[in-house]
């Protein structure tokens, strides 16, 4: 990618472009390389998953580093060197080992300052002697500056880290690094972008074909018609707006993880491509809404307009420490496989904050005890880890003893508190979506995991176990429990089987979402938080507008809500099951303006709602 201004590397819409239109065709890459860890689950050369079992006739089985092929046409298009072997064997551990292979592909070209008309941009990666990136770009260019001279190793690895990205599965996993010509590498980065990127790792349906024109330009340079062919080998990435771009307006995508605050977006940015963004969003003074927030801590003990300057100097001490406390936490979840403690310690830190204590004289001096603001962007990460660990244990004991009352309750609770903190996350984020609308894929991604968190808790087995109390709990005829009250159902069908997603149709859409989610969860939430403090702060986790005028230490305790009867328990299933497939439509609906009608995100939606008998299988048939 390329980030030089004023040297006529961007790219520009040669049109005025919608909202959810594609901007490029399908872009193959110059040069690609899996990570060493999906080489026997992945095609080596398009990424996409293995059939089973494999064909030995075109799969190599020759060592131990195997590397292998989906079809005979990928392994006629990426034929491995015999350097690029050896890399593969030698050296897998580096930390730029897919980097190495995929720049040993650069080397048959001419080792100038621009290959293939992308910048390496060595001079600044090189620049320290005493720098610890530089220093591990310098031993991966002697390990391929056995094919050509060092000077032409360095330059082609450099490529690679500037203009390289991850190509992510549809799970988003980081499944290899690849470099696209400048069609795409010179479109520039901005933390409030108006495209996004998308990747086929198979050939392109019919809805994306290779006849699509390439809708931008570059400003002072002409493209050739080579730049705009598209082959057939290797992961291809597509170009999508997610805001409206008028003819002429360069167009722009996000090289980093917009939740973040702006101190850290500048700092990967830096760490990464050697460059300081000066985007609209960074260059806001005050800071935008969103980073405001994203950043925002809290003293429990102090009126916020009496905090002394001597106890703001704690507070980059304070997000230290809270971040070391929250890693840590997640730590033990992901790497040790414990996720009933790391739930214990990111709840207790959400509850009671940070205590800081400071040594002056041989005395100890309390300090304010901190709190963060609940949508600061480590609760969102805290949020999301807690989401995922609680549905892990419900899982777990699910699992062990699926025939034990007691068991089957605390299973039905763990699920619930997930099914919160998924739905918390989808209403935080989206609280955030109002004021930076770049952030639509992140908001899409966490609104269709709180549907589907929010549907497993209506199927789970728990709910019979209610049955002994009163009225038996039989499969709710759910489909006669579709919203009538807003058109989310009917403008996701015109999606999947019609038509794009239109701008003119956007805030209608959000607005009706809006309208029904808060109907409904204000039904459910008390429900949803049985047995969870921090959850209980929140009167509201779709409508936040309470941020303008109350303090996170004031909220009101909302007391949990448990129904006495089974009849009554019925009808909180439906609301949830309502809930969840609203959830779901709005996240795919979100997803098909981000990635397409055909995305696989959006055909997730499509089978979760199809398994629930929410979509009628004989649409496909008006199309």
């Amino acid at each position: 990618m390329e980030m030089e201004k004023g040297m006529g590397m961007e790219m520009r819409a040669r049109e005025d472009i919608e909202i959810g239109e594609d901007i490029t065709p399908p872009i193959p890459p110059l040069s690609y390389a899996l990570h060493h860890s999906f080489l026997h689950s992945h095609c080596y050369s398009c990424f996409s998953p293995l059939p089973l079992p494999l064909n030995s006739n075109y799969n190599n089985t020759k060592n131990h580093h195997h590397y292998y092929y989906c079809s005979p046409a990928c392994s006629t298009t990426r034929v491995v060197s015999t350097e690029e072997l050896r890399i593969l064997q030698s050296h897998h551990h580096h930390p730029f080992s897919s980097d190495l292979r995929a720049a040993l592909r650069f080397l048959q070209s001419h080792p100038d300052d621009r290959i293939a008309g992308l910048l390496t941009n060595c001079h600044k990666l090189l620049l320290q002697e005493d720098d610890e990136f530089a220093a591990t770009i310098r031993e991966g260019a002697k390990a391929i500056a056995t094919a050509t001279d060092m000077a032409s190793a360095s330059a082609a690895l450099c490529l690679v880290l500037t203009n390289g990205v991850e190509v992510q599965d549809y799970d988003g996993r980081n499944l290899g690094i690849a470099v696209y010509p400048k069609n795409f590498s010179w479109i520039n980065h901005s933390c409030s972008p108006n495209a996004s990127y998308h990747f086929f790792l198979s050939p392109p349906p019919p809805c994306c074909p290779n006849s699509t024109k390439l809708r931008i330009l570059p400003q002072h340079t002409v493209l050739t018609k080579d730049d705009e062919v598209c082959q057939d080998n290797g992961p291809k990435i597509v170009v999508r707006s997610i805001k409206r771009i008028k003819q002429g307006e360069q167009v722009t995508v996000t090289y980093t993880n917009l939740l973040q605050p702006k101190q850290m977006r500048q700092s990967e940015l830096w760490s990464r491509y050697r460059f300081i963004c000066c985007c609209e969003r960074c260059s806001a003074s005050p800071p935008t809404n969103v980073d405001h927030t994203l950043q925002e801590i809290s003293s429990a003990s102090l009126d916020a307009s009496s905090v002394s300057s001597d106890q703001n100097v704690y507070r980059d001490y304070a997000i230290r420490r809270l971040t070391d406390y929250i890693d840590d936490a997640i730590l033990q979840y992901l790497s040790f496989g414990d996720p009933e403690l790391c739930c214990e310690k990111l709840e207790n830190l959400l509850t009671q904050g940070l205590l800081y204590e400071q040594l002056e004289g041989g005395e100890v001096k309390s300090q304010p005890t901190i709190k963060l603001h609940p949508l600061h962007f480590l609760c969102l990460n805290a949020y999301t880890t807690l989401a995922s660990a609680y549905k892990v244990r419900a899982s777990d004991l699910l699992g062990l003893y699926s025939e034990m009352d007691e068991h089957l309750l605390e299973a039905l609770d763990l699920s619930r508190t997930s099914a919160a903190y998924s739905l918390l996350l989808a209403g935080a984020t989206h609280h955030l979506f109002r004021f930076e609308s770049s952030l639509i894929a992140t908001v899409a991604n966490f609104w269709i995991s709180a549907g589907d968190s929010l549907l497993t808790l209506s199927r789970s087995p728990a709910w019979s176990e209610f049955a002994k109390w009163d009225l038996p709990i039989a499969n709710p005829p759910l489909l006669k429990h579709i919203c009538s009250k807003c058109s989310l159902m009917d403008n996701f069908k015109a999606i999947l089987f019609h038509r794009e997603a239109q701008n003119a149709d956007f805030e209608d859409i959000s607005s009706e979402f809006l309208d029904c989610v808060t109907i409904i969860t204000q039904k459910v939430w008390s429900f949803l938080i049985p047995g969870c403090c921090y959850l209980r702060a929140f009167k509201d986790p779709i409508d936040f507008s309470w941020l303008g005028t109350s303090k996170y230490s004031s909220l009101r305790d909302v007391r949990p809500h448990l129904c006495c009867t089974a009849e009554g328990h019925l009808q909180e299933r439906m609301h949830i099951f309502q809930l969840g497939v609203h959830c779901l439509l709005y996240g795919g609906y979100l997803a098909s303006i981000c990635y397409g009608r055909h995305s696989n995100l959006t055909s997730q939606v499509q089978n979760i709602l199809d398994c629930e008998e929410c979509l009628i299988n004989d649409s496909h048939e008006s199309d």
